[in-house]
């Protein structure tokens, strides 16, 4: 992937991808409640919550659902050093639609994100981390990861975030998926 697109892959571009591609079948997702009506974006804007020095960035990729996966990863990788280095734009930290914040490297293994104002649902994603599971009526070893999602009850309920929660497993479980 590097050699081919010049940029090399994270575990957070799939997250991206994969987020992105799942707000297509659960639109709901990527809304917001504004006065007594939801509001369903058009765009898919996918925020990435970024720690620097003092406190937190979210710059947002625009459109993530119609980019390729090594188009996102380029435009991450460019906001992340922009954002560490205080140079982000205006236009770079707004209009996010859904967020995802990543504490995986920090060792978290669960936590409780806390919802974008303007948007209805955030993910959460914690550390990969080798556990024992069951597979095929046998104990082993694969790596694991939890997500936690927090949306907003006004706009949606349990089963549609599930059912987003499935969609997004699904893809990152088959990330050949993304590619096309």
């Amino acid at each position: 992937f590097e050699r081919k697109y010049g940029t090399r892959l994270t575990f957070t571009d799939l997250i991206v991808k994969a987020v992105a591609r799942a707000i297509l079948d659960h639109p709901i997702i990527n809304s917001s409640l504004q006065g007594n009506e939801i509001r369903l974006f058009s765009d898919v804007n996918i925020g990435v919550a970024v720690a620097i020095e003092g406190g937190l960035v979210v710059p947002v990729i625009k459109n993530a659902d119609k980019k390729s996966l090594a188009e996102i990863s380029t435009e991450l990788k460019t906001l992340v050093e922009k954002g560490r280095s205080g140079n982000l734009s205006p236009n770079e930290i707004t209009g996010g639609t859904f967020t995802i914040t990543n504490l995986g490297s920090y060792g978290v293994d669960v936590f409780n994100p806390i919802i974008t104002p303007g948007q209805s649902a955030i993910l959460g994603v914690c550390r990969i981390a080798e556990k024992p599971v069951v597979v095929d009526g046998q104990i082993a070893i694969r790596s694991m990861m939890n997500l936690c999602l927090s949306f907003d009850h006004r706009v949606l309920d349990g089963a549609p975030a599930a059912e987003f929660l499935q969609t997004v497993k699904r893809l990152l479980e088959s990330p050949y998926q993304l590619l096309i």
